[in-house]
C-alpha cells in the first residue's frame, strides 16, 4: 500500500493520539488525578501496539487497537459527564482521585487567564497555619477546557476506528498473496529451496544412468 492509503493514515492517527496521550498524561499526573493516569497509561500501551502493527502487517493487533478505541471512547463520555455533571456526578467530587486526596484538575488553578491568591486562616480556631486559596480571573472554567480534551479524544479515536477497520479489512484481503515476512511473495520459503535440489537430483540420475551415459558418449563423438 501507498503513503496515501489507509495504512498511512492510521500511522499518523496513531502518531496524533500518542501525543495527545502523553500531553493529557502530564497535567493529570501535575493534578494526581490517579483514576486518568492509568487509563492514560493503558491508552499509550494499546496505541503503541496498534501502531506497531499498523507497521509491521499485524491485523491482530490492530483489532485488539480497533476495540479499545471504544472503550476509551466511552471513558472519555464518562470524563466528559463527570466534569459537567450530568446524571448525578459531581466535579467536586474525589472519584478520580480514588478517595485519596481532594486535588483536582491541574486547570482549576493554572487554566488561562486564572489568578491564585492564598489568604491565611490563623485566626480561625482549628484552622491555624493553614491557608485558603482562591483562583479569580480565569478566561475559561477548567472542566471546559477538561471537556475539550475528552472530546478532542473522542474524535480522533472514531476516526482511527473507522481506518483500522478499514486497514484490517485491506490486510485480510491480501493475506494469501502477501507473505508477511518476505514480502509479496506467492510462494512459501522452502518451495523455493526444493527447486536447485530436485534439479541436482535429476542431472545426477541422468548421469548415472545408461541413457544418460550413452547420450554423453553420443556427444563425445
Amino acid at each position: 500500500m501507498g503513503c496515501c492509503t489507509g495504512r498511512c493514515t492510521l500511522i499518523f492517527l496513531c502518531t496524533l493520539q500518542l501525543l495527545a496521550a502523553l500531553e493529557r498524561q502530564v497535567f493529570d499526573f501535575l493534578g494526581y488525578q490517579w483514576a486518568p493516569i492509568l487509563a492514560n497509561f493503558l491508552h499509550i500501551i494499546i496505541v503503541i501496539l496498534g501502531l506497531f502493527g499498523t507497521i509491521q502487517y499485524r491485523p491482530r493487533y490492530i483489532v485488539v487497537y480497533a476495540i479499545w478505541t471504544a472503550i476509551w471512547v466511552t471513558w472519555n463520555i464518562f470524563i466528559i459527564c463527570f466534569y459537567l455533571e450530568v446524571g448525578g456526578l459531581s466535579k467536586d467530587s474525589e472519584l478520580l482521585t480514588f478517595n485519596i486526596s481532594r486535588h483536582q484538575s491541574w486547570w482549576s488553578e493554572n487554566g488561562p487567564g486564572c489568578v491564585r491568591k492564598e489568604a491565611s486562616m490563623s485566626g480561625i480556631k482549628g484552622l491555624d497555619n493553614h491557608s485558603y486559596i482562591s483562583v479569580i480571573g480565569c478566561a475559561l472554567e477548567y472542566r471546559y477546557i477538561e471537556v475539550m480534551h475528552s472530546s478532542f479524544q473522542i474524535l480522533i479515536a472514531l476516526v482511527g476506528f473507522v481506518y483500522a477497520c478499514y486497514v484490517v479489512s485491506v490486510f485480510t484481503e491480501e493475506e494469501d498473496s502477501f507473505d508477511f515476512i518476505g514480502g509479496f511473495d506467492p510462494f512459501p520459503l522452502y518451495h523455493v529451496n526444493e527447486k536447485p535440489t530436485n534439479l541436482l537430483f535429476k542431472q545426477t540420475y541422468l548421469l548415472i544412468s545408461p541413457t544418460g551415459f550413452s547420450g554423453m558418449e553420443g556427444m563425445n563423438k
